[in-house]
């Protein structure tokens, strides 16, 4: 399971509110294309937004769900890109220089479908990569939003 990690130089409510906005999805998700809708209970347990993810020409229409969320501390979703898998991202916060940074802890793995059935380093060494792109994405979108570097 990739597990990838970064500091950003806000505090967690900021982090927080970032990864809840289901627009900014787009924005720092490698291989998120386009947001479709939200649904209207969105940030509930159980809403869902509806997006493109895909590379280049090639998308595919899907939704991402929040399965739990902590606030300020925590975000699971349910992230699909059917027909090929259906995954879990958790996404944990942990404040650091007296809640002025954020590290941001990020694991995902896939629960369903063909692409839960492979084991192998070098797709966990892709999954990683492109987590750690998304990552860098995500300080920078939140950086630009609360005016930190």
């Amino acid at each position: 399971m990739p597990r990838n990690e970064i500091v950003i130089d806000a505090p967690p409510e900021n982090v927080y509110e970032t990864l809840l906005d289901a627009s900014a999805y787009p924005q720092w998700v490698v291989g998120a294309k386009e947001l479709r809708g939200v649904d209207r209970k969105w940030p509930r347990k159980g809403a869902r937004f509806h997006h493109k993810v895909g590379a280049g020409p090639v998308g595919l229409a899907d939704s991402t769900k929040i399965k739990d969320k902590k606030a300020n501390r925590r975000v699971v979703l349910e992230v699909r890109t059917r027909p090929l898998g259906v995954g879990e991202v958790e996404l944990d916060l942990k404040p650091k220089r007296r809640g002025r940074k954020t590290k941001v802890v990020m694991t995902e793995h896939f629960t369903r479908g063909p692409l839960s059935w492979i084991r192998s380093p070098l797709m966990t060494a892709g999954i990683a990569a492109r987590n750690a792109v998304s990552l860098r994405r995500l300080r920078r979108l939140v950086a630009s939003r609360t005016g930190s570097r």
